[in-house]
């Protein structure tokens, strides 16, 4: 499996990365060793801001207070990941969890209420709050079930 930064390098080998995961995703009922060990994984499905195209990634998720959140961290890199520009173009997507799935819309979350999610999650997973800290604001998403 390639390193966190060879998948930031080489978009290619980010998309041979996804589609590994995507496929262990599913063999394993939502179940993934390597990154997403011990995480909470969705698979999120949105349309590509400028091709128009469903686009799939597998993302950790955090819980809280019944909120699903997902945060564009992209391992505390300079620049947000592609998702995250689909998803303010194009809020409606489609998620699996485990064996089920269905549709959800994306709100970002901004100001003081992601800055107190944030910290929460940073809580509830020390590894996000050992990021580096780039020189943006990490974007978080709420996906509401719709």
């Amino acid at each position: 499996m390639p390193t966190y930064a060879e998948t930031q390098a080489d978009p290619d080998i980010l998309r041979a990365f996804n589609a590994a995961v995507v496929e262990e995703f599913r063999a394993n009922r939502g179940r993934v060793g390597g990154p997403f060990a011990d995480s909470n994984v969705v698979l999120l499905t949105m349309t590509g801001a400028k091709s128009g195209l469903r686009r799939q990634t597998p993302l950790e998720y955090f819980t809280v207070d019944g909120r699903m959140l997902i945060l564009g961290t992209r391992g505390g890199a300079p620049q947000n990941p592609a998702w995250v520009h689909n998803l303010r173009a194009n809020p409606a997507g489609h998620v699996e969890i485990g064996t089920s799935s269905y549709n959800v819309v994306a709100r970002e979350i901004t100001g003081k209420e992601r800055d107190v999610l944030y910290a929460r999650i940073a809580e509830l997973c020390p590894r996000v709050a050992g990021y580096p800290k780039p020189d943006r604001v990490i974007p978080l998403f709420e996906l509401h079930r719709t």
